[in-house]
C-alpha cells in the first residue's frame, strides 16, 4: 500500500508541509485548491481531490510538470513517468 507524501486537512497545514513551489492560481503550494493528498509512487504523483477537479485544474499541474504526460479521471490527476531511455 502506497502512502501519500502529503496529506491535506487545510491549505494552511498543506503550505506549511510543500516540497515544491510554483504558480499563483492555486497559491504559494502550487496544486489546485481542492488537493486532499499528493503521492509519489515511484516516479509518478498521484494527486487526490476532494470533490472532481476541472480542466483549470488539469492545465495547472500540466503546466507544472510542462514534459510529463497528465492525466485526469473525476478526482484524480496523474504524472506519469517519463519513459526510461532505450540502452
Amino acid at each position: 500500500m502506497h502512502r501519500p507524501t502529503h496529506n491535506v486537512r487545510s491549505h494552511e497545514a498543506f503550505n506549511a508541509g510543500a516540497r515544491e513551489v510554483s504558480g499563483d492560481a492555486a497559491g504559494s503550494n502550487g496544486w489546485p485548491p481542492s488537493t486532499r493528498t499528493v503521492t509519489h509512487i515511484g516516479r509518478a504523483c498521484v494527486i487526490e481531490g476532494l470533490a472532481d477537479f476541472s480542466l483549470d485544474d488539469l492545465r495547472l499541474v500540466r503546466d507544472r510538470f510542462p514534459r510529463r504526460h497528465v492525466t485526469l479521471d473525476g478526482d484524480v490527476i496523474t504524472v506519469w513517468p517519463t519513459p526510461l531511455p532505450h540502452s
